[in-house]
């Protein structure tokens, strides 16, 4: 079996999601293994168009298995909206396999997103808000919650409160923020049907 991969070259904005879309026609997997829905790309097909942000572009060919892999920064709101917009303009059901050891963006990566470019101001990098960089350096400092982990309640508990001790210092001392609770996030995840769909 041969394999290609399409790489950019950091910055996005190469076409990536077009050539992938390309392709995709042709292929058996399309495999997105990294990155999160801080970009997007946009598609023009039979069904019209369509701006993806966490969704393969091999979602409109029926032959095709998308996988998101252990590396995407995997924010469950956005995909589950991209999966119902497909649904609404009459895409058929894509076969989408997802790691379950892709980390979750939660509410607090979002939060701490903001509040660093308000804290750099002038300085700020100009960021998209989206909790890509707060997510990334939970999960290089493996504090960051799987996908696995929002069925395990007691697993969830457990990692969250010690996440959320580091959070709290960070919102109490730097940026003179309220405090936010271990409850608060399994409300989240519970309220949100995250689960269900899973």
């Amino acid at each position: 079996m041969s394999v290609t991969a399409i790489v950019g070259s950091n910055w996005g904005d190469e076409g990536k999601g077009k050539i992938t879309d390309y392709i995709a026609q042709n292929s058996d997997y399309v495999v997105r293994f990294q990155g999160g829905n801080n970009a997007g790309h946009t598609i023009i097909n039979k069904y019209g168009k369509f701006a993806l942000h966490l969704l393969p572009s091999g979602v409109f060919y029926k032959h095709t298995i998308n996988i998101l892999g252990p590396g995407v920064a995997l924010n469950l709101e956005v995909f589950l909206r991209e999966l119902e917009n497909l649904k609404e303009r009459n895409v058929a059901t894509p076969t989408i396999y997802i790691s379950d050891r892709a980390q979750v963006i939660l509410p607090y990566h979002i939060l701490f997103d903001e509040l660093e470019e308000k804290r750099l101001s002038d300085v700020s990098f100009g960021s998209t808000k989206k909790g890509i960089a707060p997510f990334y350096s939970d999960k290089y400092l493996k504090i960051g919650i799987q996908l696995n982990e929002i069925f395990n309640e007691k697993r969830l508990q457990e990692r969250l409160k010690n996440t959320i001790v580091q959070k709290n210092v960070l919102l109490k001392h730097l940026y003179n923020h309220n405090e936010i609770t271990t409850e608060e996030i399994i409300k989240y995840i519970d309220e949100s049907s995250l689960k269900s769909t899973f």
